[in-house]
């Protein structure tokens, strides 16, 4: 299937993106379809050694009420704030979308354009909200209180968090101008990214491997960092980490 082809079918559900319920149900959506195939690991790694194998944290595992605690805390940030901003920007700025799909290579280069700005911006919001001790305590605590991370603490965090970071997302493909095709799929890609690496797991195809030369940290980077809380700040590459001493490679 060309790009054109799946934008041609992305716009046939007009009457779904046109929805004021569209940004909020598509974000958590993909948001729990991805952890609900570690939620299944979980259950699965408790049972089959194979599978255990390739927890980070071998004798530590969310159970039911944290996995319960975690989802609670995430549709309660989309209801609460999420979605009346989601409905006000729908009201204020109305979505359009041209008929012709992106080029591929204009796609592939925003979507990375963009995962770099992200990480650079969550950086710099991470590291102060880990050297300010006021803002750990007031807002960045309640994302840390699992030391051992499960695909649900992916968005275990307060509202100050959640809006954040979103904000960072929504903004960033606003700024370099990007396709609304080239938008979604960087959603969906940074929500992937950003469950892969609260999962708990390494596997030999996760996303670190597959990126050379240890330009990526995955999972086991930002496990570490729940685990010890002082280092590996960026959510995906290593390289603000590297520049600024604060990246511990295990």
């Amino acid at each position: 299937m060309t790009l054109q082809h799946l934008w041609d079918f992305i716009r046939a559900q007009d009457a779904y993106l046109q929805s004021p319920f569209f940004p909020v149900l598509f974000s958590l959506t993909v948001y729990l379809g991805f952890c609900l195939s570690f939620i299944v690991l979980d259950l699965l790694s408790s049972k089959v050694a194979l599978l255990r194998q390739y927890r980070i944290q071998q004798k530590s595992q969310g159970s039911w009420s944290m996995m319960w605690c975690c989802l609670a805390q995430s549709l309660y940030n989309h209801l609460l704030y999420i979605f009346p901003l989601t409905v006000l920007h729908w009201y204020w700025r109305p979505v359009s979308y041209p008929t012709q799909a992106p080029g591929l290579f204009r796609l592939v280069w925003n979507i990375v354009a963009c995962l770099l700005l992200f990480d650079f911006q969550y950086f710099v919001w991470h590291l102060l909200h880990h050297k300010v001790p006021w803002l750990y305590q007031t807002f960045h605590k309640v994302h840390h209180k699992y030391t051992a991370t499960f695909a649900l603490t992916t968005e275990h965090s307060g509202a100050w968090e959640t809006l954040s970071l979103g904000f960072f997302a929504a903004v960033n493909p606003l700024l370099l101008g990007c396709h609304p095709m080239t938008e979604m799929l960087f959603f969906v890609l940074n929500i992937w990214l950003s469950v892969e690496d609260h999962s708990g797991y390494d596997f030999p195809w996760s996303t670190h491997r597959l990126v050379p030369f240890g330009l990526y940290g995955g999972a086991p980077h930002h496990d570490h960092h729940h685990l010890k809380f002082k280092s590996n700040y960026a959510p995906y590459f290593t390289h603000w980490d590297k520049l600024f001493g604060t990246l511990h490679s295990n």
